[in-house]
């Protein structure tokens, strides 16, 4: 346990910042399933918009630093491949 006052807060911030940090990611996850689950339905519209949210989202999560910009981006694109290749599918 810290015994510094200025450590204590520090212990204070991270705490807030990780909870922050969970809820962003956990957040992300349900998006993502939302998205997975219209592209196993084959339903294109409702997957279209999940892919918009689930873009905003990841690029959200990576302006707060909760995940890195390229990590963002690389799932945006996987993403948005699957979603083109399905669309060009039917």
């Amino acid at each position: 346990m810290a015994n510094i006052k200025s450590a204590k807060k520090r212990i204070r911030v991270i705490d807030k910042k990780t909870a922050r940090n969970r809820r962003i990611k956990n957040h992300l996850k349900a998006v993502l399933k939302n998205f997975d689950k219209a592209m196993e339905e084959g339903n294109l519209e409702v997957a279209q918009e999940k892919l918009r949210l689930a873009e905003k989202k990841l690029m959200q999560a990576a302006a707060k630093n909760t995940i890195s910009k390229n990590a963002a981006s690389r799932k945006v694109s996987r993403l948005t491949k699957r979603f083109n290749a399905a669309k060009a599918a039917k």
